[in-house]
Parts: structure tokens; sequence; C-alpha cells
């Protein structure tokens, strides 16, 4: 069974799956797929073996380009894979462009295909990661929701293999987080006197205004709190690209591998972000978190209270609420409990194609 993994959010969610299949003794062999989205070592190689992961035993090699260019290409590449070594079943976990490349190539081959993370969604129809999910969604024969609401989602849509196992995320979090823990934070870093910031997406750093935006909302945060910044090299290539420049109080890190990330944010008094993985860490840390979007795919953490959304207009007024402790606990979300890769064994086991 092939686990495919085309960016850097997927590795923690396929490690849940890899781990759980090991313990389980399953006639299946994992094979870990790498479609090559993310291929410099700082946003793939170098978490491997941070989270227990081999070297991809398929590499694709297929990067770069725009969004077309990369899912065709791409997509292509994993056909001819297929065709000449025809797996069981194929999973794919989150919502790029690799990811759904991958997962129309496994269909058009007639194989079983698993969605890991399915059911997300969020109010912006126009959001490339919104469109991909949607059609990976459509065209799956298995459906593992993170949440109990994501997989009526899907039940509502006309699915109807759907099992909510869970968030796989969750299982990497915990299984790692006492480690974690007893890691050394950066230099001039005080456990909780500091707060994150991660920034990648299109929306918040290609567009130099909103990009501006956001650098003056961290800058009047910085004030009340010192930021510490692991800047993703998109954030930093359109930070030189736009001719911007980072405001005092923010100490800029290198991309971290899991475990030290994971060290970073349990460390932390507060995160602000874009991701939709850290929210969902957050949630589980009981770290407030400041989304910077307009929408999110992950309701589940604002319901849970964790996160919440926030304009970069905003963000200054945020943090003075959090530091003033006018925030409530994080309340637990149900199935984020770390056994997510327990249920997807269980659920392979029941197929009549496990044994392939």
């Amino acid at each position: 069974m092939h686990l495919v993994a085309a960016a850097r959010p997927n590795l923690p969610k396929l490690a849940a799956l890899w781990h759980a299949l090991a313990e389980a003794r399953l006639p299946l062999r994992p094979v870990l797929l790498h479609t090559g989205q993310h291929h410099d070592p700082v946003l793939f190689g170098d978490h491997l073996h941070g989270l227990g992961l081999p070297e991809p035993a398929i590499s694709l090699g297929i990067a770069g380009g725009g969004h077309a260019a990369l899912t065709g290409r791409t997509m292509m590449a994993a056909e001819e894979c297929w065709q000449a070594r025809r797996p069981a079943a194929v999973v794919v976990a989150g919502d790029v462009d690799g990811a759904l490349a991958a997962a129309l190539a496994a269909r058009k081959l007639a194989l079983p295909l698993l969605h890991l993370e399915a059911g997300l969604r969020c109010a912006d129809a126009d959001m490339p990661e919104e469109i991909n999910r949607r059609a990976i969604d459509a065209i799956a024969t298995h459906h593992w929701a993170p949440d109990e609401a994501s997989a009526a989602r899907l039940a509502a849509e006309g699915h109807r293999e759907v099992r909510a196992i869970g968030n796989a995320m969750i299982d990497t979090l915990l299984r790692q987080l006492p480690a974690a823990r007893a890691r050394p934070l950066p230099p001039d870093l005080a456990p909780h006197g500091y707060g994150v910031v991660t920034l990648h997406r299109a929306a918040n750093v290609d567009d130099r205004h909103a990009f501006a935006a956001l650098l003056d909302g961290l800058a009047d945060s910085a004030r009340q709190l010192p930021l510490a910044w692991p800047m993703h090299p998109r954030a930093g290539a359109r930070l030189a690209a736009h001719g911007l420049s980072l405001p005092p109080g923010i100490t800029v890190l290198p991309p971290l591998a899991y475990p030290d990330f994971l060290a970073l944010l349990a460390g932390a008094r507060l995160v602000a972000t874009d991701s939709g993985g850290v929210q969902e860490e957050s949630a589980v840390l009981d770290l407030p978190c400041l989304t910077l979007r307009p929408s999110t795919e992950r309701p589940v953490t604002l319901e849970a209270g964790s996160s919440r959304l926030v304009p970069a207009t905003d963000l200054a007024g945020a943090v003075a609420t959090v530091l003033a402790g006018d925030w409530p606990r994080a309340r637990p979300i149900p199935l984020w409990d770390g056994k997510a890769g327990a249920r997807m064994a269980v659920h392979l086991a029941e197929q009549d194609w496990c044994a392939a």
C-alpha cells in the first residue's frame, strides 16, 4: 500500500499510519511515495528521521510550476509508477496539488483510494486547497475524517465509505511531546515568555499589501511579547521580493524539524499562524492560536475555544487579550486522542484487498 507524501504537513499524519501499521502487523506493507512537491531538505527530507519515517522508497521528483503544470506532471508520473508497480491501495493525505494528482492517477487505474484528512471545508471556494480537498473527496473510495462533524459533512454530500478516525497529526504530537518538552529552546527565548509566528499561504505573503499589513500587526504585537518566527522559504523569498523588512522584537529561525517545532510551540505563550496544522496542534496543547485567515477548514478548533480568526488589523489587540488572561481553556476535541492510527489500521483490516 502506497502512502503518498507531497508536502511537509503530510508527514506527521502519514507517520501515525506508518507506526500503527507496524504495530498492527497487518499483511499490508506500507511504502512511502514522495511526489516531490516539497523537495527542499528543510521542507521534506530533514523531517523524516524525527518522525521515525524511512527515506521514500519511491520518489517521483515532480516539483515547481503552476497549479496545472504540477498537477498534470505529477499525475503522469504517478500513473507510470503504478502501471509498473501496482499497489493494493493508495493513501493520500491533505489537500496540496501533489495529493490531488496522485488521487486522480490512482482512481484512473481503479485503485482503492483512501483520503486521510477527508471532509475539511472552509468558506472560500476559490482557495486552491479547498478545490483540491473537495476534488479528492469526490473520487476517494474511502474517507478518513478527523472528527465527527467532518464525517457528517461527507455523509451529507453523499459519500458512503466514511469513517471518523480522529486526527492523525495528534497521534504524532502526543507520541513526541514528552521528548519535545525536554528539548532546549533557541537562545534568548524563555519558557512561556514568547509567541510563535508562522506564515506561508499565498493570500498572506504573495500580495505585498497583505504581507505589509501583517508585518504592521506583528510589529505592534512584538512590543508586547517577543516573537519567534521559523520562516518558511516562501515567506522569506516574498519578504525580500517585496522589499519589506522585519520589525524589531522578532527572532527569525530557520524551518525547524518537527520535534524542534513542537518544542517551540509547547513552550510558547501564543501562536499567530495561517497554518491548518498549527491550529490543530495548538488545540491539543491548549495554546491560544491567532489564526491569520478570514476562514478555516478546521472550525472544530474555533468551537473548542483554542483558535480565533484574527484580521491583521486586530492582531495586536488579540495578543493583548491573551496576555491579559482573557482566553478560555481549550475544550478537548473528541477522537483527538492519539488513536487515529489504530483506528485506520482496524479499518484497513476490514478490507478485502488488505491481504493483497
